[in-house]
């Protein structure tokens, strides 16, 4: 390095670097380098120490190099690199996660040399505090702006620094800045500009100081109190590392003008609280603020407590008193909802309506001041956006802080915060995961549904949290789809039948529920015929499906995606989603419109015609796909019918220009009271007005061996045995079995998509049982080799689990980076097992694999769908501990050439059909043609009965005759009546679905 000749001709620099830093004060310590980038720190990632780049998509990291310059501030290098970001980008210094963490708190901030560009853009500079390492910390940021030119030493003091609200990598540890645990820094490089940048000499600098050190905060900034009580502010003084005072900190007080009037309303006070140098790190004083009765009902009132801190940090918030809302009749549980609504609508103002309306990601509002600010109506969290520790306790205490803001605003209406609960509260690390809707759609059987929708409503709500955006009731048409494994299956029939999940969430249709803490809110997403979009007609990114268009007739609309809809009216289900695919019907006249701007079919058809009296939430920021400016898009969607506008950060342009746009009359007003008409209603409905906070009595359930015997139990019904030649399955405990496959301990493959992050991925990810693990405990003789290249010799039979790594949405697109085929090692592991010994292919996927040409080498074949975290269900039906009992939710294809393929299709020509699904169950009834005769004339009597339970145990008994006659050889001729016959059980037609059966009998 050259930095002692760069000190010994500073006059030279100082020429050279116009913006060159001065001499340090006597005293001040020496630099510590951080990089100097001669060489000495790598370009490598966690969890190695080096330097990585990192962006939005494959085009957005930037470039970097060490080059050699001349004029290099610090050496001879600097760290140069370009860049073209789109979304966004930058870099990561990361020190070693094997190493300790680095102590920063004896200096007074960070600096570095910057080449100007003189663009105008900002930079923004990240350190990494606490945590595991520096992918598991806080970011803290900084910023500066690039006008300038040429070499300037930038200085960022650690005082500058503000704890980042949005896109923390796991949320917060503590959000203190305590500098003694730090893991490196970041550089987001600015998005719209093609550049390039250089930068040298990251080092420590200065003396801290207590005020650094030590900050005083209050016990929460928002502390409600009844009329007449006495609000009591508590104030604690706290400094890194917990030592005592070393100088005095003195905090002066004093109430100062809110909504509430002094002398009226409360009784001001002043003073000041002193610590002296010594005083213990935590200690925490008082001051009581008193509030007077009067005999008028009035809306909550507003008193600040100014707190200027001398010798410490000050809080980042003025606390303020609020005086609890009284007498109002809208606070009087004892009215009708309906009454309650009409007098709270009649006394908001536009802006606090326009605020209801309003839904933000918990990661953009930070501690959630512009809940009060915008008066917010809902907060939610995306996937993989959780509190840390990611804990049913961080979850309560996060969402109770901000329940806690609402109380701040005139009317104190609370919150309603809602999360993506798809399979179970798959947010929450810990929380029992169920198997995917797919699997789910496979167990045929409306009871499982029920119970695992319960199980997840009463995890979600132990938690604080009162609102899923669940089930997803598309009805998938094309297994090319990424979201395919979020629909119960191919049929409506089917996921009409399978919405009894919407009363395990909610409870009983009329709502009475809702208050319960075991139950939450529901949502049917996605409205309507996001299943049925034709493969490439997506026009959003990389995608091919998702988000695309769905061309139907109306009849088509009808039979197959508005069916599942009428159900869930029917059900209660409070809230609707609509699709972010763009709608076609044949001959109105519209073409392609997106869903969030279809007035005709959200306020006409789910509104009008259904008689739906929930509210209609948006999908994420799906307000930006529609055409115009925002103001255009924000007509289009809230004319067309949504309620509630889910804008994770931009909810404070949505919230202003939906009140202009009313101003303007561009918006009607009766819209905009029914639609927060139906968003209070169902607050009201949840009790939380009573309750906002969170009720944690079920959290010890979470993730509790009941909960977790129903996830097991769906799993096992889950279980599709495709094929069985010889019997092999189940296996018995003395057979010695052989396991392989890239999917037979992989918890992260079981789970899929939305498993505590929005992608899901592979690995040991969330607490669970493997399959093998399953295997192994089920008490089986077991060899395992992941790539199967463990001797295959002395076994009996093998057993490989192959199949998908996670995804979710269009990102999992077929033709996006995805196919419908295993995986060159998966082929590899089924060719040696299977070549070597009998064999049974479990496929773990969110749709059906082309196992075709290697189905003569197969034994046996299941699918196992994503089955969640309970691996044990799946070893009890492999073991016989269970029957298998599943059935094909969707068409199993022979070739992608086919898809879309599904039940009723003229031309019907399936690996499997849809219903498919052998049995271990019973022996297969005796008997052909005269008793399939027979069980139709019996099934038709029990359908003319109206008995449900002998009609389908009557088209069970003729569906087992054909699958034993058939023998895994199934042709045309079978495949398509046998499809039927499933679709004719489903909608309670059991004679005719014998006799369709018994055509499938003959042609087999």
């Amino acid at each position: 390095m050259r930095r002692t000749a760069l000190l010994a001709s500073a006059a030279l620099l100082a020429g050279l670097l116009p913006w060159a830093a001065t001499a340090r004060a006597a005293g001040e310590p020496a630099p510590v380098p951080v990089d100097r980038f001669e060489g000495e720190v790598p370009f490598a990632a966690q969890p190695a120490e080096g330097i990585f780049t990192w962006g939005g998509d494959a085009d957005d990291p930037p470039t970097l190099r060490l080059a050699d310059r001349a004029d290099a501030p610090e050496g001879g290098k600097v760290l140069t690199g370009g860049y073209d970001i789109s979304g966004y980008g930058g870099f990561t210094h990361d020190y070693a996660a094997t190493a300790p963490a680095h102590d920063w708190s004896a200096h007074q901030g960070i600096r570095f040399w910057w080449e100007g560009r003189n663009n105008g853009k900002k930079i923004t500079f990240e350190i990494k505090d606490g945590g595991a390492h520096g992918e598991a910390s806080e970011l803290w940021t900084a910023s500066f702006t690039d006008d300038f030119t040429g070499w300037k030493q930038i200085q960022l003091p650690f005082t500058d620094f503000a704890y980042r609200t949005d896109h923390q990598p796991v949320g917060g540890i503590d959000h203190v800045l305590g500098l003694k645990e730090m893991w490196g820094y970041a550089v987001t490089l600015p998005a719209g500009l093609k550049g390039d940048f250089a930068m040298d000499g990251v080092e420590l600098y200065g003396r801290a100081d207590q005020a650094l050190r030590a900050s005083v905060t209050t016990d929460a900034p928002v502390v409600p109190v009844r009329e007449g009580g006495t609000a009591r502010v508590k104030v604690t003084v706290a400094t890194t590392g917990e030592q005592p005072l070393t100088e005095p900190v003195t905090v002066t007080y004093a109430t100062a003008d809110g909504t509430a009037a002094s002398g009226t309303d409360y009784t001001p006070v002043s003073g000041t609280l002193t610590f002296p140098a010594g005083t213990a790190s935590g200690t925490v004083r008082t001051v009581a603020v008193p509030t007077r009765r009067d005999k008028a009902a009035e809306p909550a009132e507003t008193v600040p407590l100014r707190l200027t801190v001398t010798g410490a940090k000050a809080p980042a918030e003025t606390p303020q008193v609020v005086i609890d809302a009284h007498g109002l009749p809208y606070l009087n549980a004892a009215l009708p909802v309906r009454k309650r609504v009409a007098d709270l609508l009649g006394r908001m103002s536009l802006a606090e309506k326009a605020g209801q309306m309003t839904q933000a990601e918990r990661g953009a509002v930070g501690q959630g001041a512009d809940i009060a600010g915008y008066a917010l109506g809902s907060l939610l969290s995306g996937g993989g956006s959780t509190p840390t520790p990611n804990t049913p306790e961080a979850w309560a205490k996060m969402i109770d802080a901000f329940q806690l803001r609402a109380q701040a605003t005139r009317f104190q209406i609370p919150l309603i915060y809602g999360v993506d609960a798809v399979h179970g509260h798959n947010n929450l690390s810990g929380a029992t995961v169920m198997p995917h809707n797919i699997g789910i759609g496979a167990t045929r059987d409306p009871r499982i549904a029920r119970r695992t929708g319960a199980v997840t409503a009463a995890e979600v709500r132990a938690t604080g949290v009162p609102w899923d955006f669940a089930p997803c009731l598309c009805v998938s048409r094309d297994e090319r789809w990424g979201r395919s494994y979020e629909s119960f299956g191919e049929d409506p029939a089917l996921v009409d039948s399978m919405e009894t999940v919407i009363q395990g969430l909610q409870g009983r249709a009329d709502g009475r529920d809702l208050r319960r803490p075991d139950k939450v809110l529901a949502t049917a997403k996605h409205f309507v015929a996001d299943g049925g979009t034709a493969y490439g007609s997506s026009t959003t990114g990389t995608y091919t499906i998702d988000q695309g268009v769905t061309t139907v007739t109306r009849e088509q609309l009808e039979d197959l995606h508005l069916a599942p809809y009428r159900t869930a009216v029917e059900r209660g289900v409070g809230t609707v989603m609509p699709s972010y695919s763009s709608l076609d019907i044949a001959g109105d006249g519209k073409g392609a419109v997106k869903m969030h701007a279809r007035g005709d079919m959200i306020n006409g058809v789910l509104k009008g015609r259904m008689g739906f009296d929930g509210f209609v939430i948006s999908d994420w920021n799906a307000v930006d796909q529609l055409p115009g400016d925002f103001a255009a898009r924000v007509r289009a969607s809230v004319g067309a019918g949504v309620d509630m506008m889910m804008v994770p950060y931009t909810y404070k342009e949505f919230s202003t220009t939906l009140a202009d746009e009313v101003r303007a009359g561009r918006i009607s007003e009766r819209r905009i009271d029914d639609a927060v008409s139906r968003i209070l209603t169902e607050k009201f409905r949840l009790g939380l007005f009573e309750h906002p906070y969170a009720d944690t009595s079920g959290a010890a359930r979470i993730g509790s061996p009941e909960h977790r015997a129903v996830a097991r139990q769906a799993a096992a019904a889950s279980q599709v045995l495709l094929k069985n030649s010889g019997g092999l399955l189940p296996l018995r405990k003395s057979q010695k079995v052989y396991v392989a496959g890239s999917n037979a301990d992989d918890i992260g493959n079981q789970t899929g998509g939305w498993t505590l992050t929005w992608q899901g991925a592979s690995g040991n990810t969330v607490p669970g049982t493997t399959i093998l693990e399953g295997l192994r405990k089920a008490g089986g003789d077991i060899t395992y080799s992941k790539d199967a290249s463990a001797p295959t010799a002395g076994h009996d039979v093998g057993v490989v689990v192959v199949g998908e790594t996670p995804y979710a949405e269009g990102v999992g697109d077929v033709g996006n980076g995805h196919d419908l085929k295993l995986s060159a090692a998966d082929r590899a592991a089924v060719d040696r097992v299977c070549a070597a010994m009998k064999c049974a292919v479990l496929i773990v996927s969110g749709r059906p694999q082309l196992v075709g040409d290697r189905l003569d080498a197969i034994d046996a074949l299941v699918a196992s769908w994503l089955p969640g975290t309970e691996g044990d269900g799946v070893a009890d039906v492999l073991y016989g501990r269970r029957p298998f009992t599943g059935q094909l939710p969707v068409t199993w294809p022979k070739s992608e050439a086919q898809l879309p393929i599904n039940v009723g299709d003229a031309a019907y020509d399936p690996q499997f059909p849809y219903g498919w699904g052998l049995t271990t169950l019973t022996q297969v009834p005796k008997g052909g043609t005269a008793t399939l005769h027979d069980l139709a004339a019996r099934a038709a009597a029990a359908e003319r009965r109206g008995d449900e339970r002998t009609g389908r145990a009557l088209v069970t008994k003729a569906r087992l005759l054909v699958q034993q006659k058939a023998d895994g050889h199934v042709t045309q001729a079978v495949a398509a009546p046998f499809a039927d016959a499933d679709h004719l059980l489903l909608t309670g037609r059991y004679g005719k679905a014998v006799q369709k059966l018994a055509q499938a009998y003959r042609a087999a």
